[in-house]
């Protein structure tokens, strides 16, 4: 069974080497493809330096539109979803991805840790555990983690709803709608967090934006087929 890394990444030359290798460090995993989201830096060059296969695109899609640009050029059965900011700690992959290959799950979800840091006020993460709730009858205790590893059927069940930092919400209701099996496996990674600081309200702001956007058009699509 091949298992696809796709990164999607965004100004992020100083943390995607270092998840790079992290992740080629796991031998479960097949190939790394980083998809550089129009970035201004040199994203593309470091990702390419720590070994990985590099998509780079002429303009921001933003997360879903790059992770689905990744997946198209993916040739792995199991998909795995990693943010680029990872660093070292991107080497627990490998408990998210025992479940979905040995069969007991269809897609698995990074539980994080409680942080210690003050970040937002738990707005994005209330709105996408409600939207989910609604839609598909499950409360998830990590409904927004982007660390993720799922059979491609996952994806190609919910591609139409994932887009933006919707991507998450998207993927967990149309797996639960398709009857398909997710579980949380808690992990020790850290990422770079935002705090509540102008460029962390805004980049919160603008989750909360696209989140709501994913809902309301499943809302809508849902209302379409009864």
């Amino acid at each position: 069974m091949k298992i696809s890394a796709v990164i999607p990444a965004y100004n992020e030359e100083k943390t995607i080497g270092q998840t790079v290798r992290a992740l080629s460090a796991v031998e479960e995993i097949s190939e790394i493809i980083v998809v550089d989201d129009g970035s201004k830096d040199g994203t593309s060059e470091a990702a390419r330096l720590a070994g990985a296969s590099v998509l780079t695109l002429s303009e921001n899609l933003g997360k879903g539109g790059a992770l689905a640009k990744g997946i198209d050029v993916a040739s792995g059965d199991v998909l795995c979803f990693v943010d680029a900011d990872l660093g070292e700690t991107a080497s627990e992959f490998r408990r998210l991805i025992n479940p979905v290959v040995n069969g007991e799950t269809d897609m698995t979800v990074a539980a994080w840790a409680k942080s210690g840091r003050r970040a937002g006020f738990g707005l994005v993460k209330g709105l996408a555990s409600w939207g989910i709730y609604l839609l598909a009858g499950y409360r998830p205790n990590s409904p927004l983690s982007g660390q993720r590893v799922l059979r491609r059927e996952v994806w190609d069940h919910a591609n139409h709803a994932c887009s933006g930092f919707g991507v998450e919400v998207g993927l967990t209701v149309e797996c639960l709608r398709a009857g398909l099996r997710i579980s949380e496996i808690p992990v020790s990674m850290r990422h770079r967090e935002t705090g509540r600081d102008l460029s962390g309200f805004l980049h919160r702001g603008k989750q909360f934006v696209q989140v709501t956007c994913t809902l309301c058009r499943m809302i809508l699509h849902r209302k379409e087929r009864l």
